[in-house]
């Protein structure tokens, strides 16, 4: 008699190159897919909460389109598991691994309750391309430099992406389940939820569309492109990697055959997919990455810490008076997502020029992006701050005014995020002021700010603060 397998489906909304849902095809029997709520999905900031909503729902869906359903539950995975398995039967239960230590744990213990209940538990790749564990230097420790991490992986065997299923069976009768509308993951998005809406592109299909429009008309001028925040020169691929709609092991194929083809951008694609690859790596083997200074030497400078500061509210709001940051923090609040460049300049600005410890903008970051990933948002910031693996040195203080500059000369970029002063606003600059609290109380018609910091003043103050400490 078939026997009825559990798939716990996590940040993995995808049918096919899902090593879990594939194995318990394979098995024969009737599959449940279940999703569950549990504190790794209520501690999530506002944006990543409603776009996993939103993922959940297209989900869902797709899995109508096999003949299947996803089951919804709620509460703690040492209970809820167990309880679903013993109510249904399964003798199984797969799910694709999980790298930050919350999740590591609970799954460590469901596991060995599983297992010890003569239940089969299995966990299986697919989040990363190259397991944590398995990347060593040639002295058997972990990499802390990426230049060397992407050495050792590049020429590394990347499996070819499975095919989803054809059709999945489904049991005779279906457990209960709770009601998406119920959970109302995106109700704190309020108002903000309509105008970021337009520029989510939701679920696998649209995930493997944007990778082969990305791969047939820009990865070429990559190399250029992607640091022009005005062009749309990037893949775009963070909101879908975030929530597994599409693999890294697809987009690695998928830039190793255009490397192939000549187009000359391609490889710098797959050092960025290893980049991510690398924030996992550090993730698994130093968890103290994503809320303490990677760089111990780092717990005594003197950050400010005091997030009701007026010069972080500005921050937050984009009303700094320097353009190039206020231009990409209202284009997250927009859209959701930031360009790469905004995210090193922001970042920048508020670490060493506004001297703020790198946690106010992680946090900040974690509220507002709809392609947050633990890994990325932790390195990143970090790294940008000076504190961490690989970083920025801390003598590095990217100027803003002449990256803007550099990167948009015709102001093109600030001229679409940026509405103050401007007689006939882009529409989208427009729209930060739908989204935004209204307690913020802030206008188009205003007067555009002063600099709250000059470039020159605040890189003179990061400077000093800095040769002061003993690195």
């Amino acid at each position: 008699m078939a026997e009825t397998t559990l798939v716990w489906i996590r940040r993995d909304l995808r049918m096919s190159d899902h090593a879990a849902l594939d194995a318990a095809v394979a098995r024969g029997g009737p599959v449940i897919p279940v999703f569950l709520r549990d504190d790794t999905v209520d501690d999530l900031g506002v944006a990543p909460k409603w776009r996993l909503g939103l993922g959940l729902e297209h989900y869902a869906k797709a899995l109508e389109d096999k003949g299947s359903r996803l089951i919804l539950r709620a509460g703690d995975a040492r209970v809820v598991i167990p309880a679903l398995v013993e109510e249904t039967g399964a003798t199984a239960v797969y799910w694709q691994r999980a790298y930050d230590p919350a999740s590591v744990a609970r799954d460590t213990d469901v596991k060995a309750a599983l297992k010890e209940a003569g239940v089969e538990a299995q966990s299986f790749a697919g989040h990363v391309m190259f397991e944590p564990w398995t990347v060593e230097t040639k002295q058997g420790g972990f990499y802390k430099v990426y230049t060397p991490f992407w050495k050792s992986v590049r020429g590394n065997d990347v499996p070819e992406a499975l095919a989803a299923p054809a059709s999945i069976p489904a049991p005779a009768n279906w457990p209960d389940s709770d009601s998406s509308s119920d959970w109302a993951l995106g109700a704190a998005m309020d108002r903000g939820a309509d105008v970021v809406r337009p520029f989510v592109q939701l679920g696998e299909v649209a995930a493997q569309a944007r990778l082969g429009a990305f791969v047939a008309s820009k990865v070429a001028d990559y190399d250029t492109t992607r640091d022009l925040p005005a062009v749309d020169g990037t893949s775009c691929l963070s909101e879908n990697l975030a929530l597994g709609e599409i693999s890294p092991a697809q987009c690695w194929h998928a830039g190793q055959r255009a490397m192939e083809e000549g187009k000359a951008g391609a490889e710098t694609f797959l050092k960025e997919l290893v980049w991510r690859e690398f924030a996992y790596h550090l993730m698994w083997h130093t968890p103290r990455i994503l809320d303490d200074n990677w760089r111990e030497d780092w717990a005594a400078f003197p950050w400010n810490e005091d997030e009701r500061k007026a010069e972080v509210k500005a921050w937050k709001q984009g009303r700094t008076g320097i353009r190039f940051v206020d231009a990409a923090m209202r284009e997250m609040y927009v859209t959701g997502r930031m360009h790469n460049r905004g995210r090193m300049i922001v970042a920048s600005y508020l670490c060493k020029h506004l001297m703020c410890h790198w946690k106010i903008g992680l946090k900040w970051f974690e509220d507002c992006l709809i392609d947050w990933d633990p890994a990325s948002n932790a390195m990143g910031w970090q790294w940008s701050a000076g504190s961490g693996p690989d970083a920025t040195p801390y003598f590095r203080v990217f100027n803003p005014v002449t990256q803007l500059d550099k990167f948009d000369k015709d102001r093109a970029y600030v001229g679409r995020w940026i509405a103050e002063g401007y007689q006939t606003p882009h529409e989208d600059a427009l729209a930060y002021f739908e989204a935004i609290p209204r307690s913020w109380g802030m206008s188009a018609d205003a007067d555009y700010p002063a600099p709250i910091v000059s470039a020159e003043d605040g890189r003179a103050r990061a400077l000093e603060a800095y040769e002061t400490r003993d690195f």
